[in-house]
């Protein structure tokens, strides 16, 4: 009995030493740089709340060319739209994004404070009304189908 009972002890010291602790860290934010911005993100959430079914914001921002913005948030139909952008460093806020669009049609609604810059998500912040606040994540691409929908003329 005294062996079983010795031999119990061991194995669970045994488990114990292989049950390795780890602590998972959080991965550090990512820089805000034209580089790191790149690619299609799609808007998840604003001001914490899904989008309405159906109804889509996707963002392709190309660190040579702009952006390009496909959504149908203001119309039934899927809507493309083009421009510039900017990325500045304010001390009181932190790294801004602005734009302006193409075809004289003026700069962005709101500058935004981008935050918690990962390789998957980001938020900004409306500098201007801090409550609007949009979460999106990275995706591989615009669907096929809305790209060809702004594409192709109205039938």
């Amino acid at each position: 009995m005294k062996k079983l009972t010795n031999l119990l002890m061991l194995l669970t010291v045994a488990l114990f030493a292989a049950c390795d602790n780890e602590i998972i860290e959080a991965p550090e934010p990512l820089e805000v740089k034209p580089y790191n911005l790149e690619g299609v993100w799609k808007l998840e959430t604003l001001n914490g709340n899904a989008l309405a079914e159906g109804t889509y914001v996707y963002v392709a921002i190309d660190r040579k060319y702009g952006f390009e913005i496909y959504q149908n948030t203001a119309s039934m139909y899927p809507v493309l739209e083009t421009g510039t952008y900017e990325l500045e460093y304010d001390w009181r806020v932190g790294d801004v994004i602005s734009g302006v669009y193409d075809y004289d049609r003026g700069p962005w609604s709101y500058s935004y404070v981008i935050t918690d810059l990962f390789e998957e998500s980001m938020t900004w912040t409306a500098r201007e009304e801090p409550s609007e606040v949009q979460c999106f994540v990275r995706v591989p691409e615009v669907p096929a189908a809305i790209v060809e929908a702004v594409r192709r003329p109205l039938e």
